[in-house]
């Protein structure tokens, strides 16, 4: 039980720390949506994710008032669409026609996003695969609220370099449908290796084929409670470090445990996973940046940076699987740029570049994260980093993530403003030297060795 110093404690966090429950996510299954007749898989789609997501807001904002604990996003993460509109969709319209119900309802229940609009396609890609990631431009050009993801590798499978190659004309298409506003379509598209079932955060969450009918899963976030618990042991060795970290993770994942345990209770709903991720914002003191600076660096991207990175994510796992059964998701220390303003001001410093993120992808939670890069970047550019960051994830059997936001019409030096939990972020240079050969290839980079395990 949680007793009372604990929620003495625990309200301190939120109220001088940033503490937060930063979503509760309902996923749903639409499997036994599936209909030949678009019409009828629109409406179908529509009152399923309706009935179960009609009290989810007003959930939350009830277990909010109720415990004190900031609940952010409420967010609904749905079956990947690839599957559920394979019969139905013959074109790219048909497909971004359920981008539309999906927006049109996730507007209507009151969510912030609705994440599923997803194809998993690591081993290959079927007609309807291929036709919903071709209509990924138009879907998240003509939506608010709705979120992408494509999963092109694992390593069971190896890598789809063709899911690969055209993910990176797709991102640079949507940058382009969506230049108007700083091409922030991209912002709403993530492509995975080793995606997760059961990831509660945007762009990336979807419902697993494995998962219930319908399932809570809460994703909790303190980058500020950590590093405020670090200044309290400056100059201390690794060993009291660590403990603090896993204590104070400890704590954090208590608080995501009791909020999806009342949400599951009062939506008549099982309960998933609490992902124990430290998600910063561009709120100043909510960085992960600043814990590695409190850790003893300058800047985030000065060397022993990736060494800093790693123990930070381990011990918030250890932490939080103390805390909790159901741990999942990502769980770990996300390294967005323009999320957090301790990321943006080693960038600008110079501190960071884009090959020391990629090192530091290695061993923190999901990959090059909300990253601006220059508009003219040449698509099979954006494939070879994709390629790249898969690669880590497949090697090193993680989840690994790609979410890069090239702004059309901006360049190197520049900045671009998103708004709101997205921030901003300053365009950063890329590599200009060619990969169009390697990209150009087509086929499937091999699952490793180490992937043979039956």
């Amino acid at each position: 039980m949680i007793n009372r110093y604990e929620v003495i404690e625990t309200n301190e966090m939120i109220e001088k720390e940033n503490l937060d429950v930063r979503t509760i996510t309902l996923g749903i299954s639409l499997l036994d949506c599936i209909d030949s007749d678009l019409q009828k898989l629109n409406d179908k789609i529509y009152h399923k994710i309706y009935e179960a997501a009609k009290d989810l807001v007003s959930t939350g904002e009830e277990i909010s008032r109720e415990f004190g604990i900031p609940i952010v996003n409420k967010r609904i993460s749905v079956t990947p669409i690839a599957l559920i509109g394979g019969a139905a969709c013959k074109t790219v319209e048909d497909f971004a026609s359920i981008a539309l119900t999906l927006d049109s309802v996730a507007k209507e229940v009151g969510v912030n996003f609705i994440g599923g609009y997803s194809a998993l396609v690591s081993k290959g890609m079927t007609p309807a695969d291929e036709l919903l990631i071709r209509s990924i431009p138009l879907a998240l050009s003509t939506t608010e609220r709705v979120c992408s993801s494509v999963n092109v590798g694992s390593t069971k499978t190896g890598i789809n370099m063709d899911a690969v190659k055209l993910m990176g004309e797709m991102i640079l298409q949507t940058a382009e449908y969506t230049k108007e506003a700083d091409s922030l379509g991209c912002a709403k598209l993530v492509v995975f290796c080793n995606a997760p079932d059961d990831n509660p955060f945007m762009a990336g969450a979807f419902h697993g084929v494995t998962e219930a009918d319908k399932i809570i899963n809460v994703g909790v976030s303190g980058p500020g409670v950590v590093k405020t618990a670090l200044e309290k042991v400056r100059g201390e060795n690794f060993e009291v470090l660590c403990e603090t970290i896993k204590k104070t993770a400890f704590k954090v994942t208590r608080v995501g445990q009791l909020v999806a345990q009342e949400a599951s209770k009062m939506l008549n709903v099982p309960f998933g996973i609490v992902d124990l991720s430290l998600a910063p914002t561009p709120a100043i003191g909510d960085s992960v940046a600043d814990i590695l600076c409190e850790i003893g660096l300058e800047y985030a991207g000065a060397p022993g940076t990736t060494a800093a990175l790693a123990l930070l994510n381990d011990q918030v796992k250890k932490g939080g699987v103390m805390a909790s059964s159901y741990v999942g998701g990502l769980s770990g220390a996300f390294i967005p740029v323009s999320e957090d303003q301790g990321m943006i001001d080693a960038v600008v410093a110079g501190a960071l570049t884009l090959e020391k993120l990629e090192a530091m992808t290695c061993v923190c939670s999901v990959g090059l994260d909300m990253i601006a890069i220059p508009g003219d970047t040449k698509a099979t550019t954006i494939s070879g980093i994709i390629a790249d960051e898969m690669a880590i994830g497949m090697v090193n059997q993680k989840t690994t993530a790609v979410r890069l936001i090239p702004v059309i019409g901006k360049g190197v030096g520049e900045t671009v403003e998103f708004g709101g939990l997205l921030g901003y972020a300053p365009i950063m240079p890329v590599n200009q030297f060619s990969c169009d050969a390697f990209v150009n290839r087509g086929g499937r980079i091999p699952a490793p060795i180490h992937s043979f395990k039956n």
